[in-house]
């Protein structure tokens, strides 16, 4: 049975699917079995796609766009040209819980996130003065003498 889907949430996806490239494309030969194969895998793995259609004949593109919202229980979210847009939420994973308490977010994120370079620029701490590195530190630039004098001047 194919999803149905409110104006609000037809926005949402179009706005969505603004940025993405087709993942599909339908040859001369039509909707196969093959191109439905993918287009239910691409599905299952994005939840929302953009099918490149091959063929100048509008009915036949709107044809096989029913024939996947039919047998794909996809909802066609937008037919711009020859681009089709389909959705279908994604399965519930079982392990996934369907609420996590802001401490385990809190959490997840903190596991997720990389560890902080010592040595990179950015310090979430104030410098101190001591923290300065000395003025004869410096590296030369191209074309600076390596006299006393180019140090002695800054």
């Amino acid at each position: 049975m194919p999803q149905s889907l409110t104006p609000s949430e037809r926005k949402t996806l179009k706005a969505r699917a603004h940025a993405l490239d087709p993942v599909v494309l339908v040859g001369d030969a039509g909707l196969t079995p093959g191109v439905l194969a993918e287009i239910d895998r691409s599905l299952t793995a994005h939840e929302l796609i953009k099918v490149r259609v091959a063929g100048d004949d509008r009915d036949a593109r709107l044809g096989m766009r029913d024939r996947v919202v039919d047998e794909l229980s996809a909802a066609s979210v937008q037919v711009i040209g020859k681009l089709l847009v389909f959705y279908r939420q994604k399965p519930l994973d079982p392990d996934e819980p369907l609420f996590r308490s802001p401490a385990a977010k809190k959490a997840a994120a903190k596991k997720s996130a990389k560890p902080r370079d010592p040595y990179s620029r950015v310090s979430t701490r104030k410098a101190k003065v001591d923290d300065a590195p000395p003025r004869t530190a410096r590296v030369r630039k191209s074309g600076q003498r390596s006299s006393k004098k180019a140090f002695q001047n800054r």
